[in-house]
């Protein structure tokens, strides 16, 4: 089975058929850069990421565009208020271009810290100011758009499509309820490309008038077709991107360029927190630094964040993270292991042993990945393997196998330590282990359990089986 995708276009699974044979052109919705990033944002970035590396991992050549938004995007993705960025630097006295690359750098690092592999470019709305204003003046030009003093506005009735992607209908949106209303405006659901405001802080002179700042959806629009052309393969996001952000860029891309967007839409559900949403008054909106300074590693908020399916809602609790902290410890015994019995130390006896084992966890992680990245059933696939080894079904070259099939597990999932931290202690520790090996071949059983006591005191767990004893740190 090839590489099936829940399209939320056409609301049903569909085979992924790239738009140029061996490449894939795909667009992310990056963060806006007004604050730290929290683990629900986290979430859609992690399932890009995920996205990323299974196109990769099947063969494909991924070009990938996570785009900065740095200006327009204005408190609660309404079209009137205060712009995000600038709300923040009044807030801490601080210029707006500070706030935005500063929070820019932050989420760099926090994605460094999770194994996020870097996208092929990350370009920010600032920069693309000339891209936009293009796009804008085509749309007047054309009759999609109209300007009212310094202000431009897209006018959906132009666009019959619009509601195509949400299932909103433009009769169905009125002023005063979803909308803000605007006497501007020909129609409520009619949307800001183009805002002028004397008082906003970033702002940029066009030709539609001086004092102007380009509305939060033109800025993919244009980004997009500036990195990838007028035409994407995948287009990806959060569930509350649907509406109004990826309907208005279908709206005003198409009508620009006359075709198609975007191919397929993906969006990652909500993240909840203890069982409801995260909030600032209930002190649980967290960060990767939250989770470091609870004792961590950001590879577990990374294995948390992608253990369920992207489109299931998914829960985040402090007891959750320590789960995942030992279904890592157990992929870490399963490597482990398994690099044990390729190197011919323990496992079955028949080089053979296992083949058919190995081929059917190969075959489920493959299948439950093309599966619309169900990774739940690619993990199952994982865990019952390691049930096998542990119990030495496999012999040396199956395990050889399975160890190459277990790295190319952790390129799409990144999670697995697959080189054991050296520490100063090792040799200490690795003298311990065979003295205890030896007392307990001479069955003394004092000296046995007082080294045990020893190591367990260092935080080291001794463990014996039929391929004999190994060690780790807890």
């Amino acid at each position: 089975m090839g590489f099936e995708i829940y399209n939320s276009l056409g609301k049903q699974k569909e085979p992924f058929r790239p738009l140029e044979e061996g490449k894939v052109r795909m667009y992310n919705c990056g963060p806006t850069v007004y604050g730290r990033a929290h683990i629900g944002n986290l979430r859609s970035f992690l399932f890009a990421d995920l996205l990323r590396r299974w196109l990769e991992h099947i063969g494909l050549e991924v070009t990938q565009v996570m785009n900065i938004t740095d200006v327009g995007h204005l408190v609660a993705d309404e079209e009137e208020g205060e712009d995000k960025i600038e709300a923040q630097a009044k807030r801490s006295g601080t210029d707006p271009w500070q706030i935005a690359r500063a929070h820019e750098a932050q989420f760099h690092a926090d994605l460094a810290e999770l194994g996020v592999r870097k996208a092929t470019v990350y370009p920010r709305a600032t920069d693309h100011i000339e891209e936009m204003i293009e796009m804008i003046a085509s749309l007047i030009e054309r009759g999609y758009a109209y300007q009212v003093g310094g202000n431009v506005y897209f006018d959906v009735s132009r666009f019959p499509a619009y509601g195509k992607l949400s299932g909103n209908r433009v009769e169905d949106l009125d002023a005063g309820a979803r909308i803000e209303i605007n006497e501007e405006k020909r129609h409520p659901a009619d949307f800001a490309l183009w805002k002028q405001d004397a008082a906003h802080l970033m702002k940029w002179d066009s030709q539609f008038g001086t004092d102007g700042f380009p509305g939060w959806h033109i800025e993919c629009s244009a980004m997009a077709r500036k990195h990838l052309g007028d035409q994407i393969d995948i287009h990806t996001g959060g569930e509350d991107n649907v509406f109004p952000h990826h309907e208005c860029e279908i709206a005003q891309s198409e009508s620009f360029s006359g075709g198609a967007f975007a191919n397929y839409w993906m969006h990652a559900k909500f993240l909840q927190v203890d069982g409801g949403k995260m909030s600032k008054s209930l002190g649980n909106v967290y960060t990767v630094h939250d989770v470091i300074d609870h004792g961590y590693e950001p590879r577990v908020l990374r294995y948390t964040l992608l253990r369920g399916h992207y489109r299931q809602p998914l829960n985040f609790t402090w007891g959750i993270m320590d789960d995942s902290k030992k279904a890592l410890d157990g992929l870490d015994r399963l490597y482990e292991k398994l690099t044990a019995v390729a190197g011919g130390e323990g496992g079955a006896s028949e080089a053979e042993a296992g083949r058919e084992l190995l081929d059917a966890a190969i075959t489920e992680f493959e299948a439950g990945l093309n599966d619309d990245l169900n990774v739940p059933r690619g993990l199952a696939a994982i865990f019952g393997l390691r049930g096998e080894v542990n119990e030495d079904k496999l012999g040396r070259e199956v395990a050889q196998d399975a160890l190459a099939f277990l790295d190319a597990v952790n390129e799409v999932l990144g999670v697995i330590k697959t080189e054991r931290e050296v520490g100063a202690d090792d040799a200490e520790i690795d003298a311990l282990v065979a003295a205890r090996k030896q007392a307990r071949e001479d069955k003394d059983w004092s000296a046995s359990d007082r080294i045990r006591d020893e190591l367990d005191a260092r935080g080291i767990l001794v463990e014996d089986g039929a391929g004999g004893t190994t060690w780790r740190r807890r």
